[in-house]
């Protein structure tokens, strides 16, 4: 097939296009290079005629052949998407809208991803693709968060209206190798604090939770998803159900490490969710998945991959994805 990976070369995009590549796929990787790079493509020869990569921003249409599209075009993490909030909302809702009318044109299959986010600071604990979510519409965060749920809305509308062939996946967090050291989410602020001997940030008291889901497990659900039948639309929700307090992540990262940096606590950032954790029953059952990877052979994977990075540029910045 050929597909098309908006922000190809993001964290997760690069692993889909890898991913792709090895099933014999044909990939175009669409990205604006706001949040991806280059270097992401490193061990891959960009060379190869079944691969190629496109500077594009899809807030503007695109014209390209595809017979499958993944759109991850969006910056995910809180210091990247609120740099520049009205780009962010831009890219959900008009990019979403772009490539759904390129795959209309096309005949081509789409899955959007979405994210946990759209659950906000949730009341009800672990979330179901059934729970509305509750969000702030007027917050900081709120230009992803009510982003990425119109781009939901825009899916299935298209589906309703025009026939559009569509799947959706909410994404919860996800870590590992590709990721930007300055991309100011938890799993690598603490890798990159622990192996430069600094202080280990916790906003807030620690007590708050996250599920945290290695990469290799969900690119699998996402390609799962992508190629199954069309009767599944979704949403739904991909990642790991264990859930970690932030304050179990900082001691594993310096026992992983061997660190000698301590834990400061600062104040939580504005909306923040205090509890995240996915319902994975529908992925179990519909797509016949669910992670494998634990935490800590994860964050083995991933310190390796920061331990050959250059962190001394690295800027630690305020935000919790």
């Amino acid at each position: 097939m050929k597909v098309l990976v908006a922000g190809g070369a993001g964290f997760l995009g690069s692993h889909l296009c890898k991913s792709l590549l090895s099933e014999g796929h044909e990939v175009v990787s669409v990205d604006n290079y706001f949040t991806g790079q280059l270097s992401n493509f490193n061990d891959l020869d960009t060379s190869q005629e079944y691969f190629k990569e496109l500077n594009h921003d899809i807030i503007h249409p695109i014209e390209i052949d595809a017979d499958l599209i993944f759109n991850l075009a969006c910056p995910a993490s809180p210091v990247h998407y609120q740099y520049d909030p009205v780009k962010t909302i831009k890219t959900s809702i008009l990019g979403t809208s772009n490539l759904l009318e390129l795959a209309r044109t096309t005949g081509a299959r789409l899955l959007q991803a979405s994210t946990s986010e759209v659950y906000g600071d949730p009341e009800q604990h672990p979330q179901t693709e059934s729970y509305w979510g509750r969000v702030n519409p007027i917050g900081i965060r709120s230009c992803y968060d009510e982003g990425k749920r119109c781009a939901e809305t825009l899916c299935f509308d298209y589906a309703r209206q025009y026939e559009v062939d569509i799947k959706v996946v909410r994404i919860f967090n996800t870590y590992g190798p590709n990721m930007h050291p300055n991309d100011g989410r938890v799993v690598s602020n603490f890798i990159v604090q622990a192996l430069s001997g600094e202080d280990i940030t916790i906003y807030g008291d620690g007590s708050q939770t996250r599920s945290f889901c290695f990469v290799d497990d969900l690119i699998d659900g996402m390609i799962k998803m992508a190629f199954s039948s069309t009767d599944i639309q979704g949403p739904i929700n991909l990642g790991n159900p264990i859930e970690f307090t932030i304050g179990e992540l900082a001691h594993q990262v310096i026992e992983l490490t061997g660190s000698k940096s301590k834990i400061v606590y600062k104040d939580l950032p504005l909306d923040d969710p205090k509890q995240r954790c996915p319902d994975i029953s529908k992925a179990m059952h519909e797509l016949d998945w669910q992670p494998k990877i634990e935490l800590s052979q994860g964050l083995i994977s991933t310190i390796a991959y920061f331990e050959h990075l250059d962190l001394k540029g690295a800027v630690i910045t305020k935000g919790l994805a």
